[in-house]
């Protein structure tokens, strides 16, 4: 039996035992404000040494635009192959419910169109609730929001029986050390309420078959020792555990500061890494 949570030295001490890797984003590579330098190497020196490298997002936003975020806060060149994103991973489901109408809960204000490039490339109309055939979430309204503010819209929908498109399965991500939550709270919520909830970001499988179908095309097949990276314990660690991967855990704080405490929130849910550091290094 293989032990959990094994601390690590860094990525060069297992490097040689995996093929590729799936590495997420946020919280991994940049904090939202500014690039991890010692991350960004660590992946770099892999895909000189060992092998491809494709960032895994659940940003709702096409894969295509990352790279334009990326410059946008200095982040290095050279890390990686290719990029992946759960709003790549929601198209085809959007693109069978087009033209909708949809209703539509998306971030306002400064950066509300990065959400909103979802739909460049898949024609979707927008309507109140009432006129709505489904929902689609990309995130609060507002940074600032309580995620139990939005019950009454979550019931208005349960009550219509209007399923939601998720397009960010990730509850609460940190920018700078802020934690914000995301649409994958409201989704959670929605669901308690007894809604139905379509997903494809991690940890569900449809990201998995965008990341594997890329290797497949750029290796010539699907290599099986594939090492995911991440710093969500239910969506890295979850969806590794629910694709047969290896995992390593990169512990932020973000459940909890102390071990003890991170270590009964890993068992109540049964989620559990092979590795862990405490920021990606060589």
């Amino acid at each position: 039996m293989k032990k959990s949570f094994q601390l690590l030295g860094g990525l060069g001490d297992i490097a040689a035992e995996y093929d590729a890797i799936f590495c997420d984003i946020w919280g991994v590579v940049h904090n939202g404000r500014r690039p991890h330098f010692a991350a960004c190497g660590a992946l770099e020196r892999y895909r000189e040494q060992v092998g491809p490298v494709v960032l895994m997002s659940n940003s709702s936003r096409p894969s295509a635009t990352i790279p334009e975020s990326f410059a946008d806060i200095e982040m290095p060149d050279g890390f990686f192959d290719a990029i992946v994103t759960s709003g790549d991973a929601v198209v085809n489901e959007l693109a069978r419910r087009s033209p909708g109408p949809a209703f539509l809960i998306i971030p306002e204000g400064p950066g509300s169109e990065d959400d909103a490039t979802l739909f460049d490339q898949i024609p979707m109309n927008f309507a109140d609730m009432d006129d709505a055939d489904f929902a689609i979430c990309t995130g609060l309204y507002a940074d600032e929001d309580e995620v139990r503010s939005y019950n009454g819209i979550l019931r208005d929908l349960v009550e219509r029986d209007m399923p939601m498109v998720c397009t960010n399965p990730d509850v609460r991500v940190k920018v700078d050390g802020q934690v914000l939550y995301c649409s994958g709270a409201l989704a959670q919520n929605y669901e308690r309420m007894g809604g139905e909830v379509i997903y494809g970001g991690k940890p569900h499988r449809p990201i998995y078959r965008l990341g594997r179908a890329w290797l497949e095309q750029v290796m010539g097949y699907v290599p099986e020792r594939i090492l995911m990276i991440g710093d969500n314990l239910f969506t890295d660690v979850l969806g590794a555990q629910k694709e047969g991967l290896d995992c390593l855990f990169i512990q932020d704080g973000l459940y909890g500061s102390t071990e003890a405490r991170f270590r009964a929130l890993c068992e109540e849910h049964g989620v559990a890494a092979r590795y862990q550091l405490p920021e990606l290094a060589w």
